[in-house]
């Protein structure tokens, strides 16, 4: 069965299935073209307030296809090349991407899999799932901003010990050190994650994407150039509709209805 990235609604939220089951959810130039296009046009969506990106069956994703990469092998360099953009285009919109991204995650999390969920806003994992870093097992280097991600969420040595050795990293450990925002029983990810979307969808969406654009650029920024974005974010959201709504129903003790 081909890799394939399938699309479907919760209320608010759009989830995002990996779904290659028979290779645990491995990942393709396919799916790295679906999710470019499922988040382009989510962007533009007023009804979609967040995303959830999780996997088909007892796994989120077990990376590259080795079988692929292995052929490829025999291809020009250009051609692995060329799909290894298509998996950065794809990390890229997440960045870039104005609403909250979910990372829901059960079971095997590895390589290029584990890449695309440090890419996300926040991320839910089963207390049983498993991560790993595996490249350098297997001969090879990391993609997919898995390098950009560790050498700014954890210490240089930590980095170098997951990505050297490829250790297997359980959802307590990763907790413990920040790069996932809850654990929870196993089979409850998605769910939990749902439940996590519908706390993020009662807020005002123009603030969110703020938030996320502040802590993009953050760490490239001096203080000043940081500070008058702040105040750029924090005046336009003041003016914004959802501005007043907020700031009434919190003088009013009453529930935020934020518009889109």
């Amino acid at each position: 069965m081909t890799e394939q990235l399938k699309s479907s609604s919760h209320g608010s939220t759009l989830i995002l299935t990996l779904s290659n089951p028979d290779a645990r959810n491995a990942l393709g130039p396919g799916i790295y073209a679906a999710g470019i296009e499922a988040l382009n046009i989510a962007a533009d969506q007023r009804e979609v307030l967040s995303v959830i990106i999780t996997g088909e069956g007892p796994h989120f994703s077990a990376g590259g296809n080795l079988q692929r990469l292995l052929d490829n092998r025999s291809k020009p360099p250009e051609h692995q090349a060329a799909s290894i953009d298509t998996f950065h285009a794809w990390i890229e919109c997440l960045e870039t991407f104005p609403k909250p991204v979910i990372a829901a995650v059960e079971g095997a999390c590895a390589g290029a899999g584990f890449s695309l969920v440090l890419a996300c806003d926040l991320v839910v994992a089963s207390s049983d799932s498993v991560f790993s870093l595996a490249y350098s097992n297997v001969g090879l280097s990391p993609d997919g901003g898995a390098s950009w991600q560790l050498a700014r969420k954890v210490p240089r040595n930590l980095a170098n010990q997951w990505l050297m050795l490829g250790e297997r990293l359980n959802a307590t450990t990763l907790h413990e050190r920040g790069l996932i925002n809850q654990v929870c029983p196993p089979g409850q990810a998605l769910s939990q994650a749902l439940a996590l979307a519908e706390q993020l969808n009662a807020r005002a969406g123009n603030v969110l994407s703020s938030i996320k654009e502040l802590l993009a650029v953050a760490e490239a920024e001096s203080l000043d150039t940081l500070l008058d974005a702040e105040r750029d974010h924090l005046v336009r959201n003041l003016h914004h509709a959802n501005g007043g709504i907020g700031i009434q129903a919190f003088l009013n003790k009453t529930p935020p209805h934020y518009t889109r």
